[in-house]
């Protein structure tokens, strides 16, 4: 903490032009971190964001790149750095859905961007934020959360979202490994299983948000619900917690 009370040091956050991610940011900015709002496409988004966190005297920029590239990647951490300050948090939000169809209706072609983009994406951002917080890098340490989903659990419903679930699975596996391997470096790693979150991509799938009314809340959840908890995973209030998938969910 600052003498302010406030939380130094720069937060990289993919995928955080809307919903989940563009909340993550505004609340890590809130807590006083400087903030990188990574985009792929929507620049209007990530723009909006980074002028929403100014507006309340927050620190934040915008920086395009596709979490499919690692030279996307290696050029979005040498700017984060350049821009804001030495790197000392990781959210790994970005992600797509993918074909929603059933297995025998899915494309090779689709099944190979969803899995570059949702768990070869976070894996390599990883890659970079270890090379820049570790402290056998010479870094001071710090903490990297990866969103998952309740999907990796496979929830009862015939969605056509068989892939997309593998991925989710594989980043909470990923996220546990991860904090065996650099714990020793200094760095935390947890994820966060969202449930159904009121959000776009909610309802770009059918019938998911029925889904919702079942969980003893009976209720979607909201991005800032997420946003709350990434952030004190984030925070040194976090400092014992790593290795963890924190669910969510509101009791799905």
């Amino acid at each position: 903490m600052t003498s302010a009370g406030r939380e130094e040091g720069t937060v990289i956050v993919t995928g955080a032009s809307r919903g989940i991610g563009a909340a993550i940011a505004e609340r890590l900015a809130d807590d006083g971190y400087g903030v990188v709002v990574n985009y792929s496409a929507d620049a209007g988004g990530a723009e909006s964001v980074v002028s929403a966190i100014q507006a309340k005297g927050g620190r934040a920029v915008a920086e395009r790149a596709d979490v499919a590239s690692e030279d996307d990647i290696e050029a979005m951490f040498g700017r984060a750095r350049e821009q804001m300050g030495p790197v000392t948090g990781l959210v790994n939000n970005a992600g797509m859905v993918g074909e929603i169809a059933h297995i025998d209706e899915q494309h090779q072609d689709a099944l190979n961007q969803l899995m570059q983009v949702n768990v070869v994406g976070p894996m390599l951002c990883a890659k970079h934020a270890v090379q820049a917080m570790s402290t056998a890098h010479g870094g001071k340490g710090g903490s990297i959360v990866t969103i998952a989903s309740l999907a990796a659990q496979a929830p009862p419903g015939d969605w056509g979202l068989i892939p997309y679930e593998a991925t989710k699975g594989a980043l909470v596996t990923f996220a546990r490994g991860l904090s065996n391997e650099v714990a020793s470096q200094g760095i935390r790693s947890n994820s966060v299983s969202p449930g159904v979150i009121d959000t776009a991509m909610s309802d770009s799938t059918p019938g998911i948000l029925d889904l919702a009314k079942q969980s003893p809340l009976g209720r979607a959840g909201q991005p800032e619900e997420i946003a709350a908890t990434v952030s004190w995973l984030i925070s040194p209030e976090a400092s014992f917690v790593t290795g963890s998938d924190i669910a969510v969910t509101g009791g799905l």
